[in-house]
């Protein structure tokens, strides 16, 4: 067994302790002060000096000047917010904050970026270069916590960045990934469709918002079907309308439509709203009501460079050999804020499984109120971050 693997084993418990605390501790976006805190004071503990950096209150940013001499500086990320969620897992160790849950895996990220500072300390002296760990805060919204901090400058001198998310649909011993778009963009929007509320009983007399509200809606989808390419279609999904105060017998005045956009295609993230504007003002137009459109900030496309995906699924090989190596045929609708890095610098996210083998727990997934994880996962997390610093800052290298 080789140095690496000792230590890689020997830090296992310890990175069982660290998620199941945060997992008990969770805090949504924005306020993840005391996980960030508590991250800042596991990297003071470790075995080699680290500069730690807070670049707000709810984040933290530790880096591993290597004892080999001069060298590239590459970055590790780990998100570190939760969801409001009430935990329904069944855990001993469930969360202790009523309505938040890490649902995400979140905990088990920080957890195994931390088991991979902790074993890279310990191999300072072999390391040629830098390694800048991020622990970032509020994953889950927008704005997000990685446009801030790429704005704040956490990528300065950086030459890559990698990540691992956990996905229990995937079984553990599984490492999950694909070159180029992984997870597509997103626009989330929020449209008022204003009428003239009255009498139910006479309609004539009324701009009746439920109606053009309704029109809008079904309306929208001919944005997706009529006027983008079906090999660039994008998902348009209305998720709230609202409107009315529960009477039977009064049309509102207004109704509030929510909905999100999502592409993988940047060119028809960039064209879409437009159209979907077209398509609103001309409904309204027709029918003598009023709109307002807003949009909130997008994220886009998370895309995997070439070069760092192949590193990537090099050291996934190594790891736990080809046959669990997916390398995933088609993007996925669902959003990263890792794009944010991606888009200033190369990178590459991949998935981790953390599902049963047998598959029969149909209720664990990601976002679940039931959601939990095969903790043997962990440890090939933390040998992945490892072994991809092994690889490119350590000399005679195993891991």
């Amino acid at each position: 067994m080789s140095q690496l693997q000792v230590l890689i084993t020997a830090v296992r418990p310890e990175v069982v302790q660290w998620r199941r605390y945060l997992h008990q501790q969770p805090y949504v976006a924005y306020q993840e002060e005391p996980t960030a805190a508590y991250v800042a004071e596991a990297l003071r503990r470790m075995p080699a000096p680290l500069a730690i950096h807070r670049p707000t209150p709810n984040s933290v940013v530790g880096e591993l000047d290597g004892g080999a001499g001069e060298g590239p500086v590459y970055a590790l990320r780990a998100d570190m917010d939760a969801l409001p969620l009430q935990e329904e897992s069944g855990v001993s160790f469930s969360s202790q904050r009523p309505g938040v849950m890490h649902a995400c895996g979140h905990d088990a990220h920080t957890a195994m970026l931390l088991g991979a500072v902790k074993v890279l300390c310990q191999v300072r002296e072999r390391i040629r270069g830098k390694v800048r760990f991020i622990f970032q805060h509020a994953e889950e919204v927008i704005p997000s916590g990685a446009k801030e901090l790429v704005r704040l400058g956490v990528l300065n001198g950086v030459s890559m960045i990698f990540a691992l998310h956990v996905e229990a649909e995937y079984p553990v011993g599984t490492i999950v990934s694909r070159s180029g778009t992984l997870y597509g963009a997103c626009n989330d929007f929020d449209i008022v469709v204003r009428g003239i509320g009255g009498h139910a009983s006479n309609p004539e007399v009324c701009v009746d918002s439920i109606l053009v509200a309704s029109e809008v809606i079904t309306n929208l989808q001919a944005v997706v079907s009529r006027r983008v390419s079906a090999l660039k279609a994008p998902v348009l999904s209305i998720t709230t309308f609202a409107g009315g105060n529960g009477s039977y017998n009064v049309i509102p005045n207004s109704v509030h439509l929510r909905g999100t956009l999502r592409c993988l295609d940047r060119e028809v993230q960039e064209r879409v709203p437009a159209l979907m504007e077209g398509i609103i003002a001309g409904i309204t137009k027709a029918h003598g009501a009023e709109y307002d459109l807003s949009w909130l900030e997008p994220n886009i496309v998370t895309y995997n460079d070439p070069k760092a995906f192949d590193l990537a699924m090099s050291a996934a090989v190594r790891l736990v050999g080809e046959e669990n190596v997916i390398r995933e045929e088609s993007p996925h609708m669902g959003v990263s804020d890792f794009s944010e890095y991606q888009a200033v610098i190369p990178g590459c996210l991949c998935l981790l499984g953390v599902g049963e083998k047998d598959g029969q727990d149909a209720y664990n997934h990601n976002y679940s109120s039931r959601f939990r994880i095969n903790e043997d996962a962990m440890e090939i997390g933390v040998r992945f971050f490892v072994s991809m610093i092994a690889h490119l800052l350590m000399q005679n290298q195993t891991s």
